[in-house]
Parts: structure tokens; C-alpha cells; sequence
């Protein structure tokens, strides 16, 4: 009997014949193995929030929930095994009492560790690498339905393909992340001109995490730099009340209202985003690691994320900006403008360079097509990288021109998965057959 699956940006749409939720490592090879036997795929799933089509399938859809939270912890090396289905805002409880904390963190938290790492889900900071790059090891059911493991004493070789995996090697079980001591961050949230900043970003990426976000239709960003300090330092966090009222009222609430009247009445965008940079303000606190990283995302979206050489990240959004100004578009959502360190993962937007990623988003409601794929297209003229997790319209063969290492990890999915138990549509367009 299917069933009908959405993600959670409504983009994608699936009936899966079956979805399975395995409660143990068991459980998952006689899934694996009772699909290959009836000839059905396999996908796994975690929270949704992938904007592609990454996790639908019309087989079974392996929903990995039930195998969560902390298997085995190492307060000395900071290496801690997760249960693959264990959600990101579940980890300050679970590393909080080992005193540690992931290295770096992107701004959702709603992601499950596998899902996560499978996508390249990525933070900001010009020194730091993404999640996936703090992954030393995982479990993996093959399609065979043998327990892969893969680590630094075992298939070391493997670790730079299946740590960022997109789900097309095998089912990941568990995963282990190398973990930092718990720290602080001190936020600094203000405003500067978008060019300020472009024509300076190196100065203004040099801070330990660097974000901002620009308005379409104005000429000014709303700017994020957060700085790492110990966890013994005496901090004030924000109280409940100014937080509710900042995360529901004005990052959610405003947006909110913003979108819908640009969906009824688009001309008033542009002076609601001038508006906006005004309302924003200044703040500067200090909280746990985590608290300061991510926000809660109330207000559905759409979202493409491209990365180019950091070098060229000015000039891209330059550009960006030019095409949007052309298309008279009037964009509710601001642009998200970040730095990453290079890393060694193969199919990483970083892979072997210093990043900057652009990201653009629409409101669930409007139609995101024409600006998104105007922004593709753009960004392959920096040699851009699409995130695996976000809306993107490139193939197989436009995509190996930018990911050098796209040949080796359809070898070793030609090893591990030979006959594609756990393809999909998806994946055959950015991976081919």
C-alpha cells in the first residue's frame, strides 16, 4: 500500500510502496535485503529538509528515527558514535553533559546527522569545514546487505566518498563525528552596506564565523560575526523573553508577513526589505555554541545554495544582484552570503578550495523557477558547485566539470551499489546510471 511523503519545503512529492522504520541495525539489513529480493529501491530519509527530490522513491523509503542518540563516547579524543537517525537539535543534550560540542553548525538544526553530512550541510567561518568533514567514521549497509565498516583502521579509503554519500552507497547506521570542547560564541548582529562589505569581505571573513544576509531591492546586509570563547567565561545569555520576542516576532513573525503580502501585493517588497534593515538593528550576546549558530525556521521556503572560489564571491554576488535588478524581480527573502574552509570529501561544495556560498530563497507560495534557474545558470559562469540538498538544475555531465572527483565516486558506487538497489530519479540525474 503507498503512501503519500512531502518534504518539508512542499518542493517534492513521493509514494513510496512502503516506509520502513527500522529499530535496529538487524532490522535494517533484513530492509535492505527483503527490498533487493522484491525488486524494489531503497531511500533513506531523515527530517525532509533537503529541497531536492534527494530522498524520494517510489520503493521504500527507510526512515531511520529509531536509531538515535549516543552509542559510544570518548571524552579524551572528543569522538562520539551516533545513531544515524539522531537529529542535530537533539545533540547540545547529548554532547552538553561529555562537556563537548560539534566544531561548526549550520543555522537549521531540524537535519538528522546522516541526513546532514549526506548533503553536505556546511556552516560559515573561513577556517572551518563542514559537517561532513568532521565525520572519522560510519557504518554502512551495503546493498548486499553486509555492515560496512569505514573508518581510519578499516576501508580508510572510502571515508572521503561515503562521508558525503548523498544516500547512494549504502545505508548510513551510524556515524562518528569529531568533537570540539563545549565553547561559547559571542554574536555581533548589525548592519552595513552591501558593497562595504563585498569590497572588504576578506576583512570582514577573517572573524572565526562570518554571515550575512542582503536584502533584494536595497543596498544593505544585515551582518552576523560570531567569535568562539571559552566555556568558563562569564556570559549572560539573552532571557526568554527577548528571545521568544527576536525568534518568533521579528526573524519569523516580520518575515512572515512580508512574504504574504509580497505574494498578494509584490510592489510593496522592496519597501518592506528597506523597512526590514532598518528594524533589525544591532546585538551583541553571548551563548552556548549551538543557541548561537541556529535559529528556528518558521516561515516555509525554497532554497538554492551555490559555492564558487571564495575569491570570486564579490563579484558573483555582484552579478546576482545585477540579474536581479534586470528581471525587475522583487525578492521577499534576503540572499545568505557565507565562507567555508577548503576540504578533502569528493563530492563537498569545498572540495579542495576555499569557499563562498550564495543562497537564495523564495517563499513557499511563489513561483521559484524563473529566479532560480537564472541564478544556476549564473553561477556556472564562477564555476559554482550546487548544494546537493538545495534546488539546483544541473545533470551529471555539466557537474563533473566542477566536481573533479565525480568519476572516482561513481566507481565506488559501481563497487558498493553495481545494480542501484538505492537510485532514484534524483540521483541518476547528477550521478547518471
Amino acid at each position: 500500500m503507498t503512501t503519500t511523503w512531502q518534504n518539508w519545503g512542499r518542493s517534492v512529492r513521493a509514494e513510496p510502496v512502503e516506509v520502513a522504520q527500522p529499530g535496529s541495525v538487524g532490522e535494517v539489513v533484513e530492509v535492505v535485503r527483503g527490498a533487493r529480493e522484491r525488486g524494489l529501491t531503497v531511500r533513506p530519509v531523515g527530517a525532509g529538509h533537503s529541497f531536492t527530490a534527494i530522498a524520494a522513491t517510489d520503493g521504500v523509503l527507510l526512515d531511520l528515527s529509531r536509531l538515535s542518540g549516543v552509542l559510544e563516547a570518548d571524552i579524551g579524543s572528543g569522538r562520539v558514535r551516533l545513531g544515524a537517525g539522531t537529529h542535530l537539535h537533539q545533540l547540545p543534550d547529548l554532547l552538553g553533559p561529555l562537556g563537548l560540542a560539534l566544531e561548526n553548525m549550520g543555522d537549521i538544526d531540524q537535519q538528522t546527522i546522516a541526513g546532514a553530512i549526506s548533503t553536505g550541510t556546511h556552516g560559515t567561518g573561513a577556517t572551518f569545514r563542514g559537517l561532513a568533514a568532521q565525520v572519522v567514521g560510519v557504518t554502512l549497509i551495503t546493498a548486499s546487505g553486509d555492515i560496512l565498516e569505514v573508518g581510519e583502521e578499516s576501508n580508510a579509503d572510502l571515508l572521503p566518498a561515503v562521508a558525503l554519500g548523498l544516500g547512494a552507497l549504502g545505508i548510513l547506521v551510524d556515524v562518528t563525528v569529531q568533537c570540539v570542547p563545549a565553547f561559547l560564541l559571542r554574536a555581533h548582529e548589525s548592519s552595513a552596506g552591501l558593497e562595504d562589505v563585498l569590497s572588504n569581505f576578506d576583512e570582514f571573513a577573517v572573524a572565526d564565523h562570518f554571515e550575512c544576509y542582503w536584502f533584494p531591492g536595497t543596498s544593505r546586509v544585515q551582518t552576523k560575526t560570531n567569535t568562539r570563547v571559552p566555556i568558563d567565561v562569564p556570559h549572560r545569555p539573552p532571557g526568554r523573553v527577548a528571545r521568544t520576542l527576536d525568534q518568533r516576532v521579528v526573524q519569523n513573525g516580520l518575515l512572515r508577513a512580508v512574504c504574504e503580502i509580497g505574494v498578494a501585493a509584490p510592489r510593496f517588497t522592496p519597501p518592506l526589505n528597506r523597512l526590514a534593515t532598518r528594524v533589525l538593528g544591532e546585538k551583541v550576546y553571548t551563548d552556548r555554541s549551538h543557541a548561537v549558530f541556529t535559529s528556528p525556521r518558521h516561515v516555509r521556503f525554497r532554497e538554492s545554495e551555490y559555492a564558487v572560489p571564495r575569491a570570486a564571491l564579490p563579484e558573483a554576488v555582484r552579478a546576482l544582484r545585477t540579474l536581479v535588478e534586470r528581471n525587475a524581480w522583487r525578492i521577499s527573502f534576503p540572499v545568505e552570503i557565507r565562507a567555508a574552509a577548503a576540504d578533502d570529501l569528493w563530492l563537498s561544495t569545498a572540495h579542495g578550495r576555499d569557499s563562498g556560498y550564495i543562497a537564495v530563497h523564495r517563499y513557499w507560495k511563489e513561483d521559484y523557477v524563473p529566479y532560480f534557474r537564472a541564478f544556476d545558470t549564473l553561477m556556472r559562469d564562477f564555476e559554482g558547485r550546487p548544494h546537493w540538498g538545495k534546488l539546483h538544475f544541473q545533470d551529471s555531465e555539466s557537474l563533473a566539470g566542477v566536481y573533479p572527483k565525480l568519476g572516482d565516486f561513481a566507481a565506488v558506487r559501481d563497487r558498493l551499489d553495481p545494480n542501484r538497489l538505492f537510485g532514484n530519479a534524483y540521483l541518476r540525474k547528477v550521478l547518471g546510471e
